[in-house]
């Protein structure tokens, strides 16, 4: 078994090294177990990620037609949280999250919240304040949709597939292992930000 080495990439953590296999015809081809593969699988992940939070910021100030129409552009007055929190009618804090949508202040805050996480995640800068902004934002909008719920105070059926791993659950997960791996150095500024000076000093905004 190859010797563990450092890598920089993973911040310290131990991995095997370059592994390979060999064809038929000889020629050595890289496995997954490669860190060069690895590192590229999670920084194609980080900018994907960023990007799903990017587009949906983009979307809801500029009403591109997906999750928002055009009518409803938040530069155009529209409320980004309006049209979701207004008809938040199951689980603990129901009557909270209604009372939150349209609230200038909330749309601000998720409206920055989405772009802040986005620029953050696509270019590997601050991942961890990302991560950990993204976690809060998403187990509100799992409490907004509450999954445990088969149906609602109506009794109309929720469409909620399981009870707790939504794609919430997912993203939040997704934030905090690519945080705890420090992806931003692949296909992102992270080392560059990483030298400045405030960074160097305080090194959460990595």
């Amino acid at each position: 078994m190859a010797a563990p080495h450092t890598s920089r990439f993973t911040g310290g953590l131990h991995l095997p090294r370059l592994r390979s296999r060999t064809t038929p015809a000889g020629a050595r081809v890289a496995t997954l177990s490669t860190p060069g593969v690895r590192e590229a699988a999670l920084a194609g992940l980080r900018v994907i990620l960023g990007f799903v939070f990017l587009w949906a910021f983009l979307d809801k100030a500029f009403g591109f037609g997906y999750a928002t129409k055009s009518a409803n552009a938040w530069v155009d007055g529209g409320s980004p949280t309006m049209g979701f929190l207004s008809h938040v009618d199951v689980g603990p804090m129901a009557s909270t999250l209604r009372g939150w949508a349209g609230d200038t202040w909330a749309d601000w805050m998720f409206m920055m919240g989405l772009l802040g996480i986005g620029v953050a995640v696509t270019l590997g800068i601050g991942l961890r304040i990302a991560a950990v902004s993204g976690t809060v934002m998403m187990a509100l909008m799992w409490i907004a949709e509450w999954p445990p719920a088969k149906h609602n105070d109506s009794g109309e059926a929720t469409m909620s597939t399981n009870p707790f791993a939504d794609y919430h659950v997912i993203y939040a997960l997704a934030l905090i292992a690519l945080a705890a791996v420090a992806t931003g150095s692949r296909y992102g500024l992270g080392d560059r930000w990483a030298k400045l000076p405030i960074v160097r000093r305080n090194p959460w905004l990595r």
